[in-house]
Parts: structure tokens; sequence; C-alpha cells
């Protein structure tokens, strides 16, 4: 028997080797399928419909007993309004801004300049101006001096009594103050800012400061130790440890701070805006509230329905910015 033959053989012999099976890639998470931009992970259908449901039936409750309690609620210029009434005087709103920008437009085409009042829509652009210029300079003031006074607790010590005497002063106390301070340092006749917009603004950081403040000293504070003592076995600067180590473990009682002080600072608004006749939500309630006529109220309750929920988008846009600040700085 040659080589040959055996080689033979020996293949006859042996049995065909199978070939591997392809190996099938893993089904995709639905995490992994329903992913927001910027990394968010978005709930399952059935997850959205079951957090979505109880709130849904709890509006829906409430308007039912709106509509059916409201024309047994008398008032000085009659019953109390529906939502019918409500969502009535909201499109009349809306029906003057529309026709508001068309007169612009022309007087603007024929080249001059539209000098008409404000109208409702221009107003909400106005408080929101004015809350988020106020929220700024509240954030500014608010965070370094938080994170200064959570790493060291002799300044914390120092300026603990005054934030818990000015933190419960009213903005009615302060809306005098600042209105002449501001009266005296603004005498421009034209001035870049109205004088009621920078008061409104200054009011509300005055008013707002505060939750931003502590949280963020309470956040510094409570920093892990280990991280201290590695930062001290490193030989990090002041400034390292602040921008490696404080910061990013503070950031999430630092963005609950922002998110309170931006709550506050919407309610203080409306209440300056009243007071300082800036051109604003608060103006255009108080006004309202002047005119006195068939349609005041609901239009004031209209106003009303669209502080709440511009006060809770604002609340959702902070907790958007807490959980994408969370997610990038790994806290």
């Amino acid at each position: 028997m040659n080589a040959a033959t055996l080689r033979k053989d020996d293949f006859a012999m042996a049995e065909p080797v199978a070939a591997p099976a392809e190996i099938a890639p893993p089904p995709p998470s639905p995490a992994a399928e329903r992913k927001a931009p910027f990394g968010l992970k978005l709930p399952s259908g059935k997850a959205a419909f079951e957090s979505a449901w109880p709130p849904l039936a709890g509006v829906a409750v409430f308007l039912t007993l709106w509509a059916l309690l409201a024309p047994l609620v008398q008032t000085s210029l009659g019953a109390l309004p529906g939502p019918l009434d409500v969502w009535h005087a909201f499109t009349g709103l809306l029906g003057e801004y529309a026709a508001a920008r068309a007169e612009a437009a022309t007087v603007e085409a024929a080249g001059s300049v539209y000098t008409g009042p404000p109208t409702f829509v221009d107003q909400i652009f106005t408080s929101l101006k004015t809350v988020g210029m106020g929220f700024v300079l509240a954030s500014i003031v608010a965070v370094p001096l938080g994170l200064v006074a959570g790493m060291s607790k002799r300044i914390n010590a120092a300026i603990n009594p005054l934030v818990q005497i000015m933190r419960p002063i009213s903005p009615l106390a302060w809306l005098p103050i600042v209105t002449m301070v501001v009266s005296a340092s603004v005498t421009s006749d034209d001035p870049t800012l109205p004088k009621s917009f920078i008061i409104s603004a200054i009011v509300v950081m005055m008013c707002s400061l505060w939750p931003t403040l502590i949280n963020t000293a309470v956040g510094t504070a409570s920093i892990d130790k280990d991280l201290i003592n590695v930062g001290r076995v490193l030989k990090l600067g002041w400034f390292a440890r602040l921008t490696k180590l404080v910061l990013p473990s503070a950031l999430p009682y630092i963005f609950t701070g922002m998110r309170l002080s931006l709550g506050v600072g919407w309610m203080v608004l409306i209440a300056a805006e009243m007071l300082a006749q800036n051109p604003g939500l608060g103006k255009f309630v108080w006004d309202e509230f002047q005119n006195g006529n068939e349609q005041s109220l609901s239009r004031i309750m209209v106003a009303v329905v669209v502080i709440g929920l511009i006060g809770f988008l604002l609340d959702r846009v902070m907790m958007l910015l807490q959980q994408l600040a969370s997610r990038n700085h790994a806290v």
C-alpha cells in the first residue's frame, strides 16, 4: 500500500467537518434603539404610558371640576371664567398679537417706527428676558461664593448669619431700595436698558440667589474626604482642586440650587413687574385688574395659566441641563 492509497483512505474515512455556524449578532437592547440626542435615553412605550397617564388624568379631573364649579363662584366682575372662557380669551390675545405684528410690518415698511403698546406675547418675552437676566446675575454671585464657603469653614461661618438674615426678606421690601439706587445710578434720558427692566432683574437676583448659594456650599462641603486626600497626595493647587475635584462632585447640588433659584425668581418676577411697571406679565395682570371690564378676569386667568406653564417648562429645561452636565462629568 503506497502513500497515495493511505492518503486516499484517510480522506475517505474522515468525517466531513461541519462549517461553523454563523454567530448571529445580539439583538439591540431597547435602550440602544431609543436614544435621544446627547446620549439621553428614551423610555419604552409602556414606561412612557405608565408615567404619562396619571398626570393627564389629574389634569382632566381638574379641568372638569373647574368647568363645573366656576359658574358657582361669583366675583365683582361676574362669575369665575371656566376653561372655555379662558381659552377664548387666550385666542383673542393671540389675535391681538397677530394684528399688532401686521400693523408694525406696515408701519416699518413705510419707513416709520412702530410705537404701539406691547401685546400679551411681547410681555411674555419681556418677562423671560427679565428673569433670565436676574437668574444669570444670581448664579454669577451665588456659585463662586458658595464654592468658597464650602471649601473654607471660616468663610462659611462668617457669611452664614448674613445669608440666614437676608434670605427671608420679601421682594416687596427690596423693591423700594433697588428702585432708589437704580434711579440715582441710571440718569440717562435714553438708557440702553429701561430702568423698570433693571429694577425687576435686580430684585429677582436679590431674592433668588440664596438656594443656589446654600446648595453649592453644602455640596462643596460634603465632598468625599478621600478625594481631598488624593488632591493632597498629588499636591494639587487650590484652583486645580476646585476644577478637578470639588466642582464635578458638587455639580448635582449646584444644579439643584439653580433649579430652586429659577423657580423662586419666576415667582418674584410677577410682583416686581407689578410695582416696577416693567412691561411683562406682572404689568399685564395689574393693568387688566385696573381695567375691570368684563373680559379682564378671563385675561388675568390666561396670564395665571401661562405663568404656571412657563414655570413648569423652565424647571424641565433646568432638569435636562442637569442630566447633561452630570453625564458629561460622570457624577
